[in-house]
């Protein structure tokens, strides 16, 4: 996947600054793919030069105009080919695994510290997520939403962003406690 289809699949819902869209991707996107507000805003220009996204000024008083975004037929086109294409598997590189890696031959205690901050940041997120899936079916409760909603796929990605946050900070919190039990019993065994 390209940054580019992760733009214009946030642009769905309507048009949206390039601050605007950094936020959405600081929300919602960025449970499955990341970009910085830079990348973001070079994007825009790129589709917009390929006729895929359209762009409009919006003239402000007392603030900097802004140009708003929206997809256009072509974009909405170029979103239809990718979700056709087949998807390739999901990977892991995360630098944190290889320090766990070599946790046995290495001193733990910054592994450890490191799994406690990544815990406490998916714990967080899993947060954030919770109050965005709130948001995003108001009254409605799951099942009635995820039957009936306007549209779920915003929702469907906060659900699987979700998930992974939930499993990423039991496994941290897990790994954490493991590697302080066996470095407590070699320290016990050393003396």
């Amino acid at each position: 996947m390209a940054l580019r289809h992760a733009v214009l699949a946030a642009l769905l819902d309507g048009e949206y600054s390039g601050y605007q869209l950094a936020k959405a991707f600081d929300i919602g996107v960025a449970n499955f793919w990341h970009a910085l507000p830079q990348q973001l805003y070079a994007e825009l220009t790129k589709l917009e030069r390929e006729g895929l996204v359209a762009g409009r000024q919006v003239v402000q008083e007392a603030r900097p105009n802004k140009r708003l975004f929206h997809v256009t037929d072509a974009g909405r086109a170029e979103l239809e080919r990718f979700t056709a294409a087949p998807s390739k598997p999901s990977f892991i590189r995360d630098d944190l695994l290889v320090k766990v890696q070599a946790a046995d031959r290495v001193g733990t205690a910054q592994v450890i510290a490191q799994l406690e901050e990544r815990a406490a940041a998916a714990e967080a997120k899993t947060e954030l997520l919770g109050d965005l899936l709130r948001r995003l079916r108001g009254e409605t409760d799951e099942e009635e939403y995820l039957r009936h909603g306007e549209r779920i796929g915003p929702y469907l990605t906060c659900l699987r962003g979700l998930a992974f946050e939930q499993e990423h900070r039991d496994w941290c919190l897990r790994i954490a406690a493991v590697l302080r039990e066996r470095q407590s019993a070699h320290v016990e065994r050393s003396t």
